[in-house]
């Protein structure tokens, strides 16, 4: 099997069975994005205590890239510290402009490296990530 079969079968796992996808009742950080040049949506719900990422989940609609990514997303950045999370969302765009990345931790974000060679998906693999900065951000102004 070539690397790119493989990174099609776990983008498309993500987007067939979302890891995190649904909404949390209690008192979170939400941020809602839109991308409006293809429709994607996404809110973006974060648990953050003591500046650590306790959990995460998202509910929102969109292509394959972009539900795949939040997907991704929410699973890598549970258990980090707000830094570390902001950390990885870099690394992320970092990828997104083709830079050889790897991320040690969490692997399954490395499938998304080939959306760099298609200019218009990148904004829809980078939705949930800027949701993650925008709230992080909210998250530190309150400190």
């Amino acid at each position: 099997m070539q690397l790119d079969d493989l990174y099609r079968r776990v983008i498309m796992d993500h987007y067939k069975n979302p890891r995190n996808r649904g909404k949390f009742e209690d008192d979170v950080v939400t941020i809602d994005l839109n991308n409006p040049t293809c429709g994607d949506r996404i809110s973006l719900q974060l648990k953050v205590e003591d500046d650590v990422v306790k959990d995460a989940k998202y509910m929102g609609e969109g292509c394959s890239i972009s539900m795949s990514s939040a997907s991704m997303m929410t699973d890598a950045v549970k258990g980090k510290t707000l830094d570390e999370a902001l950390e990885m969302a870099s690394k992320f765009s970092s990828l997104m402009k083709g830079e050889a990345v790897e991320f040690e931790d969490y692997e399954d974000l490395e499938a998304l490296s080939g959306v760099n060679k298609f200019p218009a998906r990148i904004k829809c693999a980078t939705l949930a990530w800027n949701a993650l900065r925008k709230g992080i951000d909210g998250t530190e102004e309150k400190h």
